[in-house]
């Protein structure tokens, strides 16, 4: 399975009957499915089919749905509202010996607010089915080229977090072979800062200085954290190749590749190892920024 990113854009359109419609659909970050519809009035029935659609192609992200429909070759169909005509006549002629005024004309009595209808022609309900179904199929298309588009921005993602977990690896590899690690190097660190103590004061007792070295010098070994580091890397090396909805997953193992490096620059005690540790910071940052854009 591929990877799949979380934003992306896709139109359809189409006809049937005397019915125009199209699609239009985007897609942006979000934490979890959430499909935003806008219908035209009358076509309430098509939005329970399309959501199971929008389900069944996607997992995450925010889907922003908007439907336009349209008849066409359809005569108008006029229709006069009787009721509202004969009340407003009835009104004027019992005004007509109160007010000096102009009979009124047949283009003004029609120009009032209700006395004319103008709709389109009666529609079937067969005809409105047909519609209907087509509609759904469409956005059955516009959905299949919105999960495409994303898939193969989710492509391009893969690519620049592979890149950025080879980095993570050879800094890794860096600080594993770095001097200042080395257990001649530390000892001979250590040995130093107790000899000017030792010279300083001659109330430092020797044995106790040697055993608070011993335990400074196992706080300040990054095995563990390295060997965490090399297994989530290949954790995430191994999600990216099975592909599928990992964003969630990937973006929990970036938080504890950021952790694992902030402990590492916490426990240095050395400058190149700082320099390596403030490097792996600004990978798995990088790395971070690019997993939240993933399903």
């Amino acid at each position: 399975m591929t990877l799949s990113s979380m934003t992306g854009f896709a139109r359809s359109h189409g006809a049937s009957g005397s019915y125009a419609w199209s699609w239009e659909i985007k897609s942006v970050n979000a934490k979890g499915l959430d499909v935003r519809l806008r219908l035209p009035p009358g076509f309430d029935g098509v939005e329970i089919p399309v959501r199971a659609r929008a389900a069944e192609m996607l997992s995450r992200g925010n889907v922003y749905a908007t439907l336009s429909v349209s008849r066409e070759g359809v005569g108008p169909v006029v229709r006069i509202n009787e009721p509202v005509l004969n009340a407003i006549v009835d009104a004027i002629s019992r005004l007509s010996g109160k007010v000096d005024a102009d009979k009124p004309r047949l283009d003004g009595l029609l120009g009032l607010k209700g006395v004319i209808d103008v709709t389109d022609a009666e529609e079937s309900e067969e005809e409105k089915a047909a519609a209907e179904e087509a509609i759904v199929h469409g956005f059955s298309e516009a959905v299949t080229g919105l999960a495409q588009m994303r898939r193969h921005e989710g492509e391009a993602i893969g690519r620049v977090l592979s890149a950025r977990l080879d980095e993570m690896a050879a800094l890794a590899a860096r600080a594993e072979k770095a001097p200042g690690r080395q257990p001649d190097a530390v000892k001979k660190k250590l040995a130093d800062q107790i000899a000017i103590l030792l010279e300083a004061s001659s109330r430092f007792d020797p044995d106790r200085l040697h055993q608070e070295a011993i335990l400074i010098a196992g706080k300040a070994d990054i095995r563990e954290e390295l060997d965490r580091l090399a297994a989530h890397v290949a954790q995430a090396r191994a999600l990216m190749k099975a592909g599928g909805a990992i964003g969630r997953r990937l973006d929990f193992l970036s938080q504890e590749l950021n952790r694992e490096t902030n402990t590492l620059c916490a426990k240095s005690n050395d400058v190149e190892l700082t320099n390596i540790g403030l490097e792996l910071k600004s990978v798995v940052e990088q790395f971070r920024e690019q997993v939240q854009n993933l399903e």
